[in-house]
């Protein structure tokens, strides 16, 4: 089924997959990512990647950007390849990088978000396609070379489950990203994670306001559920990197902040500011990671 030019899954597809995807809900992330697209425009960068930059002395937010999303790239092996997968493909920054800068033929994007399905369609770019629907939804025609995921794991937990039932749930997930990988395919992920604090800090501000039905990982459930799926090659943590992405969003927003009270209302706009200020102190005291993940394919688990 489509809407506009985007797929969408068939509402059996989507009712058969939440027993094994125990995440935010398609409503639940809208509320979050289709408050307007002009409003995140205002205050990220260019390409509106919306996700922790990978930065060095003397960069801007631009460049930073653009050097995290060629790290995803090179760490996934996605240079040159026949078909990638990019799992919260948000507006479509590195579906863009990937066959513009990096020799891609085809690149798929997973979103929850109509508003950036929408905006990556109404591109027209033949080498790039979307899918409005869960990764756990997802049926691709063929197998990818690579998969992407930056910024979209932190939404495949809600808070109200078990340990157990999140780490199956994840589990579910690298399972579908082993079977849709090409044998010794890479798969790059960065996530959010819970550091020096417990699953009973999250803050409730942002749990109920922003960002609803969504929990973070910990560092050990993600290293449970990809056992014998997934090798762990590289893990690095950049919490500093996003405590420093989030305070120029802060930046940012506060100067545009009359374009944002008109676009979207001052109630929305503080709301945004707050959750920001809260990121920036959680990362600077450590109690949210921020993981970046290379992990290649193991081609012959043990049962």
């Amino acid at each position: 089924m489509t809407r506009q030019g985007v797929a969408t899954p068939g509402a059996e597809g989507h009712a058969s997959s939440r027993t094994e995807n125990p995440g935010a809900s398609i409503e639940a992330v809208a509320e979050h990512y289709d408050v307007s697209n002009e409003f995140f425009a205002l205050w990220l960068d260019e390409s509106r990647t919306y996700s922790c930059a990978l930065w060095q002395p003397g960069d801007t937010l631009e460049t930073a950007q653009l050097r995290k999303i060629d790290y995803h790239v090179e760490q996934a092996r996605a240079r040159g390849a026949a078909r990638v997968l990019d799992i919260g493909c948000g507006w479509g920054s590195t579906l863009r990088r990937l066959v513009d800068v990096h020799g891609v033929q085809h690149a798929h994007g997973l979103t929850l978000s109509r508003a950036q399905a929408e905006a990556i369609t109404s591109a027209g770019d033949s080498r790039i396609s979307v899918s409005l629907e869960s990764w756990s939804d997802h049926v691709p025609e063929e197998p990818y070379d690579a998969i992407i995921c930056v910024g979209a794991f932190e939404h495949f937990a809600r808070p109200d489950i078990s340990v157990a039932e999140k780490i199956a749930g994840y589990r579910s997930f690298f399972e579908r990203c082993h079977q849709w990988l090409k044998p010794s395919g890479w798969l790059s992920l960065q996530t959010m994670v819970y550091g020096n604090a417990l699953r009973e800090d999250l803050n409730r501000f942002i749990a109920t306001e922003v960002s609803r039905e969504s929990d973070l990982p910990r560092m050990a459930e993600v290293a449970e559920a990809i056992e014998r799926r997934f090798e762990l090659v590289q893990l690095r943590n950049d919490r500093e990197d996003y405590r420093r992405t989030c305070d120029e969003y802060l930046v940012r927003l506060k100067a545009r902040r009359e374009k944002a009270h008109a676009l979207v209302g001052e109630k929305t706009t503080k709301a945004y500011e707050r959750f920001l200020s809260y990121s920036i102190l959680s990362f600077h005291v450590g109690s949210v990671d921020l993981m970046r993940l290379s992990l290649r394919r193991i081609d012959r688990p043990r049962a």
